[in-house]
């Protein structure tokens, strides 16, 4: 709740305005809320006293299902060079998820140092190289499970169940939209399924409804479904489609005039106002054909789609991957405040996500090549637009692999220790915050790892939020992204 605002301030004896209402309520974030009604971000001259000043505006997510290795990518250990097929010894009794307590792997893939900062890459990621002095790394991030729904609602939700809102929910809940003919929120699913959890990942839950995740396909024929007629509906012209929403607008105001504070009502009649309002401002945001050649070339989208063998490749997936990348930047540029962008989810094998038990080199290189090529040239399209500045990049994974081999090309699953990484909406570039041990086993320090929540409660401060008070009421509990955890990473931020 927002107590010191001069709109929380009501004379003895008066009741107070809408306006006053508010901000003094509204779950924790009725300011927030009121700010978003009075016209975004200019309707306030200045944050509530105590709340961080915003240096971003909206949010990318790169999410990396299965779980990607940090020590094939990004975090070097010169140690499991050294000692590579030897047995593996952590030196305290390790439980792992499958049979993954082999010898010790060495990095599958050479590392270099890249940028100003000398930052160690793998050859694999090396597209990134051209950005690194962009880049955050945080090499001590700790999850709590390591089986995949658990871990990937954690780092989606903030929680392990079932049943809580995604970061993305929690960021339209707290700001509202900048395109009311937009969604605030949008997913970019990986175009062969859902992660692990589907559509727990970026549900609203408890949260008003309108502020779920809304699935947009860039390589589909019609990247949003159900948003035009269907083709059998010939007979349906313009001037009727307008008077049916007229009358349907009419029907339901007078629907809701009978059932006050009925929020499922209200968040199916506004989805169905957006979803007449999308059917201008969609096609034209996602129409990737208007884009300039050297724009296509930047993203390696300038060839077009190949006559793709079966086997994984490369090709594939910059295409896949950079196409979701350039549909983000459009849609950040017309007003999205939070974009989802999934890779990886496919069970089939040779596998198509980063679940690499069988075989890293196999499953990770043209993944994380094709991650590393659309990623950066997002990064650079970002930053030639001036949206960079006030865009925050999180890429994250649910947890990361083990340092020793499972049957001799796989890693198990580690959750003690993983990567991510940020840039972007007042980021300090070219760091590193936080190491793992010699292994990559776990955090160098176990006293001080980096959580997820720690990752949202900066998150949230970059976008003005103080983390603490984003609340909203359920089940008798003030719920909160960041439950009752979370420090902003201050080494993180310019």
């Amino acid at each position: 709740m927002i107590n010191d605002s001069p709109y929380h301030r009501v004379a003895p004896g008066r009741s107070p305005t809408r306006r006053e209402f508010l901000w003094s309520s509204g779950g924790g974030l009725g300011g927030l809320a009121l700010a978003a009604m009075l016209g975004r971000d200019r309707a306030l001259a200045a944050p509530a006293a105590g709340a961080p000043a915003p240096r971003a505006k909206r949010v990318v997510q790169f999410f990396m299902a299965g779980a990607a290795s940090h020590i094939d990518l990004f975090d070097y250990k010169p140690e499991l060079v050294q000692r590579n097929g030897q047995p593996s010894d952590f030196g305290e009794p390790v439980e792992a998820f499958q049979n993954g307590l082999g010898p010790w792997l060495r990095p599958l893939w050479e590392f270099r140092p890249y940028g100003r900062c000398g930052k160690l890459l793998s050859e694999v990621v090396a597209p990134l190289g051209d950005v690194v002095d962009d880049l955050a790394f945080v090499h001590n991030m700790t999850g709590k499970s390591g089986v995949h729904s658990a871990a990937t609602l954690l780092q989606a939700t903030g929680f392990q169940l079932p049943g809580f809102p995604g970061a993305g929910s929690w960021v339209s809940y707290g700001l509202g939209s900048l395109n009311d003919n937009l969604p605030t929120f949008v997913v970019l699913p990986d175009h062969r399924g859902f992660p692990s959890n589907g559509v727990k990942n970026w549900d609203a839950a408890f949260l008003p409804a309108q502020h779920s995740g809304t699935l947009v396909y860039p390589d589909a024929d019609a990247p949003i479904a159900d948003l035009h007629p269907h083709r059998a509906g010939d007979y349906v012209t313009a001037g009727g489609e307008a008077a049916a929403h007229r009358l349907m607008a009419e029907l339901n105001r007078g629907h809701a005039a009978s059932r006050e504070g009925d929020q499922r009502l209200d968040a199916r009649i506004r989805s169905y106002e957006l979803a007449a309002r999308m059917q201008l401002a969609a096609p034209e945001a996602l129409d990737l054909k208007s884009e300039p050649e050297h724009v296509m070339k930047l993203y390696g989208l300038d060839r077009g789609p190949q006559a793709w063998p079966k086997e994984i490749n490369a090709e594939e997936e910059t295409w896949h991957f950079s196409r979701k990348c350039l549909a983000a930047r459009r849609l950040l540029e017309r007003g999205v405040r939070f974009v989802q962008v999934w890779s990886g989810n496919d069970n089939s094998f040779p596998r198509r996500n980063w679940d690499s038990h069988e075989d890293v080199k196999r499953d990770h290189g043209p993944l994380a090549l094709g991650m590393a090529r659309g990623a950066a040239a997002f990064i650079k399209d970002l930053r030639q637009r001036g949206l960079l500045e006030d865009t925050l990049i999180l890429w994250t994974t649910e947890f990361g692999r083990m340092p020793s081999t499972q049957g001799g090309k796989g890693r198990d699953h580690n959750p003690f220790v993983f990567t991510n990484w940020l840039c972007g909406g007042g980021i300090r570039g070219g760091i590193t915050h936080g190491e793992s041990d010699i292994w990559g086993y776990k955090p160098l320090d176990r006293s001080k790892p980096t959580t997820v929540y720690d990752i949202h409660a900066t998150l949230l401060h970059q976008l003005g939020i103080d983390h603490t008070k984003l609340t909203f009421r359920h089940n008798g509990i003030d719920r909160r992204l960041t439950d009752v955890h979370g420090q902003v990473i201050r080494e993180l931020l310019v």
